[in-house]
Parts: C-alpha cells; sequence; structure tokens
C-alpha cells in the first residue's frame, strides 16, 4: 500500500490527511477498524483494550488531531466480532460513547511514522497480557508511565436502578480486574453508591476504564464510574453495607450480621476468554444471565471459553427462566402460592409441582433474569416450617399435561394472569424488589378500611403483628411488622390480591424498612 493511499500517508501529510474523511456508507469487512468520537486525551493503551477482548491487535495508528483512531486485528474474524459487539453496545471511553465501523483500508502500513515504535511496545505488552492472563502490573510494569493511575479506590454510582444491585453482584463483577480490598455502599439522594477499594490501583484503573458507563442488566443498572479523593477506605464492620476482605473476623457493627448469601451452581466467577476479564459490552444475554460475551454482559455466573475470541457460553444450563425448587411442605404448598410468591421477583407464567415428589416444583419465569433474582433472594426461605432450596433447572419450559393425563391440578399456566407484577414497562415494582423481610408494604387500600381491620385480617392468618403504620394521610399505603419473615412470606402469598371491597385489592410486597 503506498503513501498516498495508505494510512501512513494520511497521517503523514494533511492533504492526504483530508482525503481519509471516510463516507459514513457501510464499508466491506476489513482486519482494520476505524474509531472515532475518541476523548481529546485517549490514551494508545485505552484504544487497545477495545479490541483485545476479540483477539490479538497487531496495529494502531491514531489520528488525535480529529479524535480518530485505526485498529487493526490480527483477523478479519476477530475484527468482525468486535464490529458486531460494538453495534449492538456502544463502548465508552472515559465515558464518552465511541463509534466504530470497518475501515475501507484492509492493512496499516506505520512502521515510518513517528511514535510508533512506543506503541508497538504498547501493543507487545498488552498482547502478552491478553495471551498468558499476567497480571495487569506485570504487564506493564516497565510502561506505568503509560497508564494514569490515580489511587486505588473507585466511587461508583448505579443509575436506573430497576433490578437490585447487591453487594455481592458488586464484588463479582469488579473481582474480574483485581483483588479487592474493601467496599463500602450507602445510598445518597435516592441512588445506590460505593466505595471500592483494590489492593492495586493499576487494577482501579482498568477496573474503570472498561465497567463505566457499562450496563450491568440491559438498559437499566448504569454503571458511573470515578476515581475518590480518598486513599483508603476505613472499614470497622463485615455486614451488608461495609466489608474488609482481608479481616473476616471483623464484628457485624450495628449492620445487619454477614452471612455467606446463597450463590446458585455456576455462580463463581471463570476466566474470560478475552483480555484478562476486559468485557467488551455489558447486556443481557439470551438467557439473561449476566453473561460477559458477543454480544453479552459481565457475568456473576462461570463461563467457559469458546472458540471464537471474545465469545462465552454458560456453564451448566444457559438460557434457562425455570427455577427448580425443593424441600418444600407439601401438605401446605399450592401452585398459587408459588405463583404469589415468586411473583414478587418476576411474572411466573407457569407451576408444576412434581405429581410423584411433592416437595419439588418447577417455576418457570418470564426470563432468567427474573429465575435468578428469585433464585437469589427465596433459596434457604423458611416456609410452612421447611427452608426452601432453589436452583436453576435443566429444563427449558413447563409443559403443560396432554389431555386424559393424570395431574391433579399440580401444573398451571399463568401467563395471562392479572396479578402479573412486572408486565408494565417502566413499572414501580421494577424499583422494590427486595428480599423477604418482617415489614410488609400495603397498597391499594380503600378509605373505608380500618387499621383495626387490616390488623385482625393478618392476625386470622396466624400472624403476630406486631407494628402497623399507613404511609400518607389518604390511608392508601401502609407498613406492617409481623412477627417474623417466614410470617411475612406465609402472610404475602395468603393476602396478596385479597378482595377488600369498594373493587379494591389488596397489593403486597416485601419492604426494606422497619415500622
Amino acid at each position: 500500500m503506498s503513501s498516498s493511499t495508505s494510512p501512513a500517508g494520511i497521517y503523514g501529510n494533511a492533504s492526504d490527511e483530508k482525503k481519509f474523511k471516510e463516507k459514513r456508507l457501510p464499508c466491506s469487512s476489513s482486519c482494520v477498524l476505524h474509531l472515532h468520537h475518541l476523548p481529546n486525551d485517549v490514551t494508545a493503551a485505552e484504544i487497545i483494550l477495545l479490541g483485545l477482548p476479540f483477539g490479538k491487535v497487531t496495529n494502531l495508528l491514531m489520528l488525535q488531531n480529529k479524535n480518530q483512531a485505526l485498529l487493526e486485528m490480527a483477523s478479519e474474524e476477530a475484527a468482525i466480532s468486535m464490529m458486531k459487539s460494538y453495534t449492538l453496545a456502544l463502548p465508552r471511553l472515559q465515558s464518552q460513547p465511541v463509534y466504530v465501523q470497518f475501515s475501507k483500508y484492509k492493512q496499516l502500513q506505520t512502521y515510518h511514522l513517528p511514535h510508533q515504535a512506543t506503541i508497538q511496545n504498547i501493543l507487545q505488552a498488552m498482547n502478552d497480557m491478553y495471551a498468558r492472563r499476567l497480571p495487569l502490573r506485570s504487564a506493564f510494569a516497565a510502561k506505568d508511565t503509560l497508564v494514569p493511575v490515580q489511587g486505588s479506590v473507585l466511587q461508583i454510582i448505579v443509575e436506573n436502578l430497576v433490578y437490585p444491585v447487591t453487594f455481592e453482584v458488586l464484588h463479582q463483577i469488579f473481582s474480574k480486574f483485581g483483588t479487592i480490598s474493601k467496599i463500602i455502599t450507602f445510598n445518597k439522594n435516592n441512588q445506590f453508591h460505593a466505595l471500592l477499594q483494590y489492593s492495586d490501583p493499576m487494577n482501579a484503573y482498568y477496573a474503570k476504564m472498561a465497567l463505566d458507563g457499562q450496563c450491568i442488566y440491559t438498559g437499566c443498572c448504569i454503571l458511573r464510574i470515578n476515581f475518590s479523593k480518598l486513599a483508603t477506605l476505613n472499614v470497622k464492620y463485615n455486614n451488608d453495607k461495609t466489608r474488609d476482605f482481608a479481616y473476616p473476623d471483623f464484628p457485624s457493627g450495628d449492620g445487619q450480621p454477614f452471612l455467606q448469601s446463597y450463590v446458585p451452581p455456576g455462580l463463581v466467577m471463570a476466566p474470560y476468554a478475552g483480555a484478562a476479564g476486559f468485557a467488551p459490552a455489558m447486556r443481557l444475554s439470551q438467557g439473561g444471565l449476566l453473561v460477559p460475551a458477543v454480544p453479552g454482559p459481565l457475568s456473576s455466573l462461570a463461563v467457559t471459553m469458546s472458540a471464537m475470541p471474545g465469545q462465552m457460553t454458560t456453564l451448566g444450563v444457559p438460557g434457562t427462566s425455570v427455577v427448580l425448587v425443593s424441600h418444600l411442605n407439601p401438605d401446605a404448598i399450592t401452585p398459587h402460592g408459588l405463583f404469589i410468591l415468586f411473583g414478587v421477583y418476576g411474572d411466573v407464567h407457569r407451576v408444576k409441582i412434581m405429581f410423584k415428589k411433592k416437595e419439588t416444583a418447577l417455576v418457570q419465569m418470564a426470563d432468567a433474569t427474573q429465575a435468578q433474582l428469585a433464585i437469589t433472594y427465596l433459596n434457604g426461605q423458611k416456609l410452612h416450617g421447611r427452608f426452601l432450596r432453589t436452583a436453576f433447572s435443566k429444563h427449558h419450559t413447563i409443559q403443560l399435561p396432554r389431555d386424559g393425563q393424570e395431574d391433579q391440578g399440580l401444573t398451571k399456566d399463568y401467563s395471562n394472569s392479572p396479578l402479573h407484577r412486572f408486565k408494565k414497562p417502566g413499572s414501580q415494582n421494577f424499583r422494590n424488589i427486595f428480599p423477604p423481610s418482617a415489614t410488609l408494604h400495603l397498597s391499594n387500600i380503600p378509605p373505608s378500611v380500618t387499621v383495626d381491620y387490616l390488623k385482625d385480617l393478618f392476625a386470622s392468618r396466624g400472624a403476630a403483628v406486631r407494628a402497623f403504620r399507613f404511609l400518607e394521610k389518604h390511608c392508601k399505603t401502609a407498613l406492617i411488622q409481623l412477627g417474623s419473615v417466614e410470617e411475612a412470606v406465609e402472610a404475602l402469598i395468603d393476602l396478596h390480591s385479597h378482595d377488600l371491597g369498594e373493587n379494591r385489592y389488596l397489593q403486597i410486597s416485601f419492604s426494606k424498612s422497619t415500622v
């Protein structure tokens, strides 16, 4: 490729650079990708990291005065994979969206340009990191000046919090980039905040660069990440708000004592097929299981490397929305009861209690994200004297009984039920998903219903009412605190959608507050 037609020549003189204004018409696939709308102070390392999850990056040409760059991959297949992923979810550098398209150039020739020796050194170091899974600091040991490390503490805000983001979700996402020392979480201005400290500031830099602006779930739970001014975090307690991983014996303090959350089978990080955990984009996979892939998100699920760089599949059964529920009390549980309980965490389409093993049931949710929420929050929960066990099923759907097949009413279809909580997009119910608690939130209460009536209603179901409070002067919503979490769970199952008269049906959910 001659200098008059190659990117090398374009970079070399202004008149040729003018020719480089590529038409916004689709180009045929190429090993070379054109990146534009780059930040003014973008570094070569930041741009290279966009390509590493998909394969080896062989060359880079930066057009800094135009906020553009050309990135050459080792194969056309890797470039196509990168292009597909970033078409579905725009990458971000320094919180700024970056646009990617195929270049009209098939190869870069930059050996005669200034500064290219430095870029080649960076490329070699970063490709080594990708190929050998070297620790970030060792990969850049001789080139720390190229990476603007700004401390080991990150300040994280989760915007558009549709699904709950738990302490464990944060740890599993951010631990892909290095060892986490401490985490502090809190709510401020109705937003979820976290401070997260790495043992190595280099890890903090790459976590920020890879995750800032990404979504944990499709179109929601957006991560906004900045470096904190704090040099270190002061953690005195290990509970559901603060954690020091170096000192597991710290007291729980005033918060809830830390209990090791149940993790469904496979909820352990495994090496990412990309560059030591640098996810190209984050969105729900078809199964909704938070899988980093093309085109997938970061995962709290184990993954296994696939043949194509940048892609991966889940271990176990990916894509299922069916939950296996075991250790049920067969004398007390019904399909309707499971429908109401699991309906707190998603729209239940079908329920099947096993005909020959009534301690076991299958619950089919609307999607795998909702199934994961139900598994996370209901596993280990006591119900009718037994502790539930929940996990992903090997089945992808619940089959309805055939005509004449004996079933005893143990399989029910709820696909079109009016009791679904999440069928309306943007519903407030998405923002009020909490683990089971002894305090219930009541709504849709008619004006004629009194405090005493509601207390007696819950007491008639065997619950001990500890406290009650209306939340507004019109008395349409209230909090009721019962004697135990188990009592609250059973009361929710029995009384959700209870007819209160005046064409009002009681709506019940778990509350994060106390009375």
